[in-house]
C-alpha cells in the first residue's frame, strides 16, 4: 500500500486547474454572501466615509471569521484523514495483505499497535500546530480576536464530526467513531473545565451560535465543491470520501491564501495613497490585515 493509492492519475493538471477556478468562484459567492449581509448589518448614519468604512470594517471582520473557519477546518480534517489512512494501512498489514513488512515498517505496525491513543493525541497537536501556523504566519487573521479563533477552532470540530457522521450515514467503510468521540470530548472540555462557571459556559455557548452561521456557510460549499469533484472523477470514490474531502479542503486553502494576499496588497496600497494625502480622511477604507 503506498501513496500512489489515495492519488488519482486521472487528476490532471488542466482539471485540477478547472477545479480550482471552480473552487475560487465557491468562495467568491461565499463572500459575496457575507458581503450582502455585512450591508444589512453595517447601519447607515454619519458621512458617506463613516459609513463605507463602517461596511468595510464589518466585512472584513465577519470574511476572517469565515476564513478561519476554513483554515480551522481544513486542520482538524487533516487529524481526521491522517487517522483513518494510517488506520487503514495498519489494518491491511495486520490481515496479511501487504505482505511481509520491512524492518521500518514492522516498526511503525509496533508503534501504532502499542501507543494507539497517544499517536492520536500527538496528531491532534499537530494539526493545532498546523492550524496556529496558517493563521498567524502563512494567513495571518489580525482583524479577530484570539478568544474569537478559539471558539471557530472548536466550532471547527463540530464541523468535522457533521462531515464525519455524514460520511457514516452514506455508508462509508471507515471507522469514524474514535476521531468523534476525541473530538466530542475536546469539545465537552472546552465548554466545561475545572474552574468554570456557570456564566462562562453560556459565553462560550453563545460565542459558538455567534459563528454558527460561518459553519454553516463552509459545510455548503464543501458540499457542492465535493459533490462537483465526484461527479466529474476529479475525486476517488474507491478510497474512502474523507480523502477526496481533505483534498477539496487544500484547495480551498490555496484560494483563501491567494484572496487573503491580493487583499493585503489592495490594503497595503491604500494605506500609503492615504499617507500620501490622496485620500480624504473620511473616506479611508478599513486595512484588511493590520
Amino acid at each position: 500500500m503506498t501513496v500512489e493509492a489515495y492519488l488519482n492519475p486521472d487528476f490532471t493538471p488542466v482539471r485540477k486547474l478547472i477545479f480550482l477556478l471552480v473552487t475560487f468562484a465557491g468562495i467568491g459567492i461565499g463572500l459575496l454572501f457575507i458581503y450582502w449581509v455585512s450591508i444589512l448589518t453595517a447601519g447607515g448614519k454619519g458621512s458617506r466615509g463613516k459609513r463605507r468604512n463602517g461596511l468595510s470594517s464589518v466585512f472584513v471582520d465577519k470574511s476572517q471569521r469565515f476564513f478561519e473557519m476554513l483554515i480551522a477546518g481544513t486542520s482538524v480534517m487533516s487529524f481526521s484523514t491522517a487517522y483513518v489512512v494510517i488506520n487503514h494501512v495498519y489494518s491491511l498489514a495486520q490481515s496479511g495483505v501487504m505482505g511481509k513488512l520491512s524492518g521500518n515498517e514492522q516498526r511503525l505496525f509496533d508503534l501504532w499497535s502499542d501507543g494507539k491513543d497517544f499517536m492520536l493525541l500527538l496528531l491532534i497537536l499537530l494539526s493545532c500546530i498546523i492550524n496556529t501556523v496558517l493563521d498567524t504566519f502563512i494567513i495571518p487573521l489580525k482583524k479577530i480576536t484570539r478568544e474569537e479563533k478559539a471558539t471557530i477552532r472548536m466550532l471547527a470540530m463540530f464541523y468535522v464530526i457533521v462531515i464525519l457522521m455524514f460520511l457514516n450515514l452514506i455508508g462509508d467503510e471507515s471507522e469514524y467513531s474514535p476521531v468523534m468521540m476525541y473530538y466530542f470530548g475536546l469539545m465537552v472540555g472546552r465548554f466545561v473545565y475545572f474552574d468554570a462557571s456557570f456564566k462562562d459556559f453560556l459565553v462560550a455557548l453563545k460565542n459558538m451560535f455567534f459563528n454558527l452561521p460561518y459553519m454553516v456557510l463552509t459545510l455548503t460549499l464543501i458540499g457542492l465543491l465535493c459533490l462537483f469533484g465526484f461527479k466529474m472523477g476529479y475525486l476517488l470514490e474507491r478510497n474512502y470520501y474523507i480523502v477526496g474531502i481533505f483534498y477539496t479542503h487544500l484547495f480551498m486553502l490555496v484560494c483563501i491564501f491567494v484572496i487573503h494576499l491580493v487583499w493585503m496588497i489592495k490594503s497595503a496600497v491604500t494605506k500609503e495613497r492615504v499617507d500620501d494625502g490622496d485620500m480624504e480622511e473620511d473616506g479611508d477604507d478599513e486595512e484588511y490585515g493590520n
